[in-house]
């Protein structure tokens, strides 16, 4: 099975909720199992800013779904927990990105991996390093030196695992 790690985030209709939610339904992912899941952790929104705090949090699966199945099965868990796309950096009631898998580097319209981004975010990097101390992002390096980069973000442990 490949290791692949998805970040998951709310801000609308109970975010705790929905992000434990999220945790049951990547379990259920056929050809998948749920290794860990990392606290959830509370951050301000990025980009848009007149929005409620994010909830967020990180989990390992291994899986022998495609980087594009998986990316249809995140995509089907958001529409089915009422994800609308209206405006970018907006509100959701759930968001899932699929972060790293199996070392991958990939980049096509709709999927790029790593995620572009991760590298920049605390509220991705603190719980994905949470669940996995020495995670390297492919093509960036170590998560830990990016996490340093991202002293100014604040980030609020709201529950343990």
């Amino acid at each position: 099975m490949i290791p692949a790690f998805v970040a998951l985030g709310s801000n609308l209709v109970d975010p705790i909720a929905q992000v434990r939610r999220g945790f049951g339904e990547l379990a259920a992912l056929p050809m998948t199992r749920l290794v860990a899941t990392s606290s959830l952790y509370s951050s301000a929104p990025v980009g848009y800013a007149d929005q409620p705090d994010f909830v967020n949090a990180v989990a390992r699966i291994e899986t022998d779904l495609r980087p594009h199945e998986v990316l249809e099965a995140l995509l089907a868990i958001e529409l089915k927990h009422g994800r609308q796309r209206s405006m970018p950096n907006g509100p959701r009631t759930l968001d899932l990105d699929l972060l790293i898998y199996n070392g991958l580097q990939h980049h096509e319209p709709g999927l790029t991996i790593p995620h572009p981004r991760m590298h920049e975010r605390a509220f991705v990097l603190q719980p994905l390093l949470e669940i996995d101390p020495q995670c390297e992002i492919p093509g960036k390096g170590p998560a830990k030196y990016w996490l340093d980069k991202c002293a100014d973000q604040q980030l609020r442990q709201i529950t343990n695992t």
